[in-house]
């Protein structure tokens, strides 16, 4: 019998039906039409006008995030209380009109109450599986280091795999399928770091920062009465976000881009000042992420400033500094390992016709 969580909501209608294996989407319906990149600028635009309606000065974080959602990766929200992380997530989930479930992290909360259980049916005599809040296109998981590092594993197939596995039986989830993750990094009290393997599932990382003074003014006037939330509402639907996310894809990224993006990986793995550099898995999403980004911009080809502008979201919650690094700066990790970054970027040669087709 499980526990039930603080809260778990879900818009997801259906539950996939039991098997050995439940039968995964047709090509007719998983494979959305793609568009051209306009177009798919076009609706991104209109997507973080939506988005920025709700957060005020914050132009940066929303475009990594919608980068994120149409590289098909999950985002990892970190930042201190009451800066706008579950709002963020909040706004990009209701801008797009696909299923949206939000699961509160609790010290108590089970894996079963993640990715679903199966119930015994008296009436039937057969067991049903009944679908956690995983089962839905947009996850939302605040303050995900407050579980137990056995509920937090219980995110580890999902994220990779886009799959859940109980009792022997595997159910595939709904694509697309993004996870947006928040976490408090300053209260540590009752709460259980993310491990390296969970931290390497995610995409990107965002940090959103205290606002301008002139954007808290206006968040003061705007929710005095209301909160924005209940005032926006979808501008792209989901059949037109699987196909942005086929037109990001298509983004031509040429051997160059791949050879630099490579680079900038290994010379993590053999800095001074690094004890864990950046995985196969975050060069592999690095390239995705630029493909997406490129397109935001109207582009169909990727070039090494995409890659230079995401590097840090993408590579820097994965790369673990050394003991004798932060000792000798006197830094915390984020700002050492954005240091770090930063001058390997700029130490690292860009080839010559890398925005080339060929």
């Amino acid at each position: 019998m499980t526990g039930l969580p603080t809260e778990i909501t879900t818009t997801a209608e259906s539950a996939p039906q039991q098997g050995k294996r439940a039968t995964a989407p047709s090509a007719a319906t998983d494979a959305a039409v793609g568009m051209p990149v306009l177009e798919l600028a076009s609706l991104a635009a209109q997507i973080m006008a939506n988005v920025e309606s709700v957060i005020d000065g914050k132009h940066t974080a929303v475009r990594t995030a919608l980068t994120v959602l149409l590289a098909e990766g999950h985002l990892l929200i970190e930042d201190v209380p009451g800066v706008g992380k579950t709002m963020l997530a909040k706004a990009l989930a209701a801008s797009v009109d696909a299923s949206v479930s939000r699961i509160q992290f609790t010290p108590d909360l089970l894996p079963s109450d993640v990715t679903g259980v199966s119930v015994f049916n008296q009436a039937e005599r057969r067991f049903e599986f009944k679908p956690g809040a995983v089962f839905a296109n947009i996850v939302i998981g605040d303050e995900i280091n407050r579980a137990s590092p056995k509920t937090q594993s219980a995110l580890l197939e999902c994220m990779e795999e886009r799959q859940v596995t109980v009792d022997g039986t595997t159910y595939p989830l709904a694509r697309p399928f993004t996870v947006v993750a928040t976490q408090n990094p300053i209260e540590m009290e009752g709460t259980y770091a993310l491990p390296e393997a969970q931290r390497d599932r995610f995409m990107a990382r965002i940090s959103m920062g205290y606002p301008d003074p002139e954007s808290e003014l206006a968040m003061l006037d705007a929710r005095d009465t209301s909160s924005p939330l209940g005032r926006i509402s979808a501008v792209v639907t989901e059949s037109q976000l699987r196909a942005m996310m086929q037109a990001a894809r298509a983004v031509y990224a040429s051997a160059g881009v791949k050879e630099y993006a490579v680079s900038i990986a290994r010379a993590t793995r053999d800095d001074r000042d690094l004890r864990l550099g950046a995985s196969p898995r975050a060069t592999l999403q690095l390239v995705r992420a630029a493909k997406a980004h490129a397109a935001l911009q109207g582009r169909d080809f990727v070039l090494p400033d995409d890659i230079d502008e995401l590097v840090v979201a993408v590579f820097g919650h994965r790369l673990v500094p050394t003991s004798r690094a932060l000792g000798h700066h006197h830094q915390e990790s984020a700002p050492l390992i954005e240091e770090v970054v930063r001058r390997i970027v700029a130490a690292t040669p860009v080839p010559l016709g890398s925005a080339q087709r060929v």
